[in-house]
């Protein structure tokens, strides 16, 4: 299958967009598939490591086109509408094209797909409109952003959205054909065996119970919610990532360590060297970092919102709390440290959860899905994962 990824993110961006688009790539590619990734070009700095069609970096081609900074946020760019993109797109001889989080290179590579007669999956993982109400443009915003996303997702024959919540906010937002498919995570890399001593120590010389934050530092992600853990007696809030927010959240909260963005088995194994984990966004689609939590043996806390619905137990594999309620996050932590045991149950029972969401196994019912869109059937992959309302 001839396969074109459009992807707003993509390497050397770190975020789940970006993320989930290398790792489907590459086992399309594994399987004998043949996919092509369409994405911004990366900032100056970076071109070195990722030249305009990124030769050697990935076993498969990726066409780069003319991005610009994103206002406020200049470390992530769009990519802008370019000839490039069809005339990769009819080399290729795409089959079916996948919108990886549509919102401006996906709007203009689903207009492209439309002229050219071929068949859409579209996934949903970034939740526009509310970013829109995090970044202060108010009601009108939101409706504006509804308004796009609608336009984008109601041209591909499906969109694929990564929870439940999710799912059913689209359907009652007008976008049709919602089925859902989540998100695998790496249980080798993630892993609990990766627990460092070294990294502890380094941590939390204390001998503290460490409290960890994985994610982009972003107005959207309302970090400075976990402020309260840094007054916990016997606690070390560590927060690993980077983005608009930093200097202002380091003010904020001075006692807790920021390590900047980590990549691969050095992030692996701060996770594994956590005690708990963290989390304050409460606009999450899904919600990537909470798998590799709970892949890493660790309880979660997180907001009773959106996609750690779907991911975190309350009360088996972690806590669930009030999405802007600063003191219970602290309290949620607070109850943690006091009780060894419940840590040492929730995260095995995290781990236990994540085990069966395997990156091949969600690739392929991702497959299922392409092939659906293409008239060839495989129902395996299809029973039971359509939304309805």
């Amino acid at each position: 299958m001839r396969v074109a990824i459009i992807t707003e993110s993509f390497p050397p961006d770190v975020n789940g967009v970006a993320h989930c688009v290398v790792r489907v790539a590459e086992l399309l590619a594994a399987d004998g598939h043949q996919p092509l990734v369409i994405a911004p070009k990366p900032p100056r700095a970076a071109r070195s490591r990722c030249q305009d069609s990124d030769p050697g970096l990935f076993p498969y081609p990726v066409v780069r086109v003319p991005a610009v900074p994103l206002p406020g946020y200049p470390s992530f760019r769009l990519g802008l509408p370019s000839r490039r993109l069809r005339n990769a797109l009819v080399r290729h001889r795409t089959e079916v094209v996948h919108l990886a989080s549509p919102v401006v290179l996906g709007a203009h590579g689903a207009a492209v797909a439309k002229r050219l007669g071929l068949p859409m999956v579209a996934v949903f993982q970034t939740d526009l409109p509310s970013y829109a109400h995090a970044y202060r443009l108010g009601r009108p915003g939101e409706a504006v952003a509804w308004r796009w996303l609608r336009g984008i997702h109601n041209r591909a024959a499906r969109t694929l959205a990564p929870s439940t919540v999710t799912a059913t906010g689209l359907l009652g937002r007008g976008i049709a054909n919602v089925w859902l498919w989540g998100r695998g995570v790496d249980t080798a890399r993630f892993d609990p065996a990766r627990r460092s001593a070294q990294i502890r120590a380094r941590l939390a010389p204390g001998g503290e119970l460490i409290a960890g934050y994985v994610g982009r530092l972003a107005p959207e992600k309302h970090v400075e919610l976990l402020a309260g853990i840094t007054a916990l007696p016997g606690v070390r809030l560590v927060i690993v990532g980077a983005g608009p927010t930093e200097a202002t959240l380091r003010q904020q909260m001075p006692d807790a360590v920021f390590l900047g963005e980590r990549r691969g088995d050095e992030l692996a194994a701060i996770y594994a060297s956590l005690d708990v984990f963290v989390h304050s966004g409460p606009y999450e689609t899904f919600g990537q970092t909470l798998q590799e939590a709970a892949a890493s043996g660790l309880p979660v806390v997180a907001p009773a919102a959106g996609g750690p619905l779907d991911l975190v137990e309350d009360g088996v594999t972690g806590y669930l709390v009030p999405p802007s309620d600063r003191g219970a996050f602290a309290a949620a932590v607070a109850r943690l440290a006091a009780n060894p045991g419940t840590r040492a149950a929730f995260g095995a029972a995290g781990r236990r959860k994540v085990l069966t969401r395997s990156w091949p196994a969600l690739t392929d019912e991702l497959i299922g899905h392409y092939a659906a869109v293409l008239g060839r059937k495989r129902p395996a992959q299809e029973r039971g994962n359509r939304i309805t309302i």
